[in-house]
């Protein structure tokens, strides 16, 4: 079959498109922002990419059109679709009719952390010797792909809560049907559509409403709306993590090691590559879930001390003078806290410098820009690329003083930071975008600079 997907590069469609080609279909796409990471691994797949949504595409004859949901009514291609009657469906309708059914899926959901600790699950899985298939919103340094598709019983998925298809506002997650899901924690974000917390807490309890009696919840015991979504109706046996009597993780001692257990029975300890009290209950979710699967916690744990991480996560894109820079994915204000206080525990007294892209629906609708601030307050400096948003960044980010430095054009953010910079600082670069490759030119700008 050969199916053109809309909106193939966005980090889950091109993972479904990965998916489609490794199951033997002929597969080509096209997207309006086409960038590394996502846009490298088609390419080496041979998965042939159009810029743009021409309606020419219609030529390609395709025997079916997949929709990204990044893709509205309005959209030229699109409307050429509807208008001639062509067979279309959602992307995640078809990865669940197509590649997950007869699965063990093992889904990961939550606000934040479902990229890393999706990938620690799989990892765990693989070092085991499971050979999980996997769909994941980031790169794992360990697989070194998004996407993959093996012969295995158990497929490892990103479980998103962000609608499925301009024809179907549901979660994408409604869709997979997992046996074993992680449920890391519940805040309120995609503001451009749910107008309200209560309204993501009703998609995630129907997620939960899918589930077998024979299946897993492995849910963080922190959250409290996570409380109420289960106390809405569930049918699944729940294992806690987080607190005394459920699953619990230490403290690491001088040599990076920490301890889990489960209840009053500790369980072993390890090693994580990834600093952070965050990502150390992103293991530990991993840990219990990766054990519904068959995997003995001696396993998980070994697993876990071999972790390299996930591109786009506190990656060290380069080291110029002295500075190292570093990109990351976070763009909610509990994100970039935590992405902050996780740097800080690596580098120590190190300058660290935070450079903001608020890129996401939610960053630029202003719906979170009240917590800004506290979001930033441990970073010594703070620089904010404020392009095309809908409400003021200076004003918004005045509580951090002369600390804040906010910019509207990219190249003289760069130039200012690249002078400003000094050695052992700590560049932290956060956006969900590619922020107009500002990695390689601010590495460019202290070489230059040097």
């Amino acid at each position: 079959m050969h199916i053109h997907i809309l909106g193939i590069c966005g980090t889950f469609m091109g993972g479904v498109a990965l998916l489609a080609r490794a199951a033997g279909h002929r597969v080509t796409g096209c997207d309006a922002n086409v960038y590394p990471p996502m846009s490298t691994q088609l390419t080496e797949q041979g998965i042939d990419l159009v810029e743009g949504y021409g309606v020419a595409q219609i030529d390609f004859q395709p025997d079916l059109f997949v929709i990204g949901n990044a893709i509205s009514r309005g959209n030229p291609l699109l409307e050429a679709i509807l208008d001639r009657n062509l067979a279309y469906v959602s992307g995640p309708q078809w990865l669940a009719e197509n590649i997950l059914r007869g699965k063990w899926v093992l889904g990961v959901a939550g606000t934040h952390g479902k990229t890393t600790t999706s990938a620690l699950l799989a990892w765990i899985l693989e070092d085991a010797g499971l050979e999980p298939s996997l769909l994941i919103g980031g790169v794992p340094q360990n697989f070194g792909v998004s996407a993959r598709l093996t012969d295995s019983q158990f497929f490892v998925i990103e479980a998103d809560e962000y609608d499925t298809a301009f024809c179907d506002k549901r979660s994408k997650f409604v869709h997979y049907l997992p046996r074993t899901v992680i449920l890391n924690n519940l805040e309120f974000d995609h503001a451009d559509i749910f107008p309200d917390l209560a309204a993501i807490e009703t998609q995630f309890h129907h997620l939960v409403r899918t589930l077998p009696a024979s299946g897993l919840i492995v849910a963080n015991a922190a959250e409290d709306s996570l409380r109420r979504v289960l106390a809405r109706g569930c049918w699944t046996p729940v294992e806690w993590f987080g607190l005394t009597d459920g699953w619990w993780v230490g403290e690491p001692d001088e040599t990076e090691r920490f301890a889990v257990g489960l209840g009053g029975t500790p369980m072993g300890s390890t090693s994580l590559e990834l600093p952070g009290a965050h990502n150390r209950a992103n293991a530990l979710a991993a840990l219990a879930a990766a054990r519904h699967a068959g995997v003995p916690v001696d396993v998980g744990l070994r697993a876990i001390a071999s972790f390299r991480g996930v591109k786009r996560r506190l990656e060290v894109r380069g080291v110029e003078r002295g500075v190292t820079v570093y990109d990351d994915f976070a763009h909610h204000p509990t994100a970039i806290s935590a992405t902050i206080a996780g740097l800080r525990q690596r580098v120590g007294k190190g300058r660290v410098i935070a450079i903001l892209e608020p890129r996401s629906n939610t960053m630029k609708l202003g719906a979170m820009k009240a917590q800004l601030p506290a979001s930033l307050v441990e970073a010594d400096r703070v620089y904010c690329y404020a392009n095309q948003l809908g409400w003021d960044a200076k004003e918004a980010l005045a509580p951090l003083g002369d600390r804040c430095s906010v910019l509207g054009e990219l190249d003289d953010l760069i130039k200012t930071v690249a002078a400003e910079a000094l050695p052992d600082d700590h560049l932290l670069v956060m956006s969900n975008g590619g922020f107009g490759g500002i990695h390689e030119k601010l590495l460019h700008a202290l070489r230059r600079n040097s």
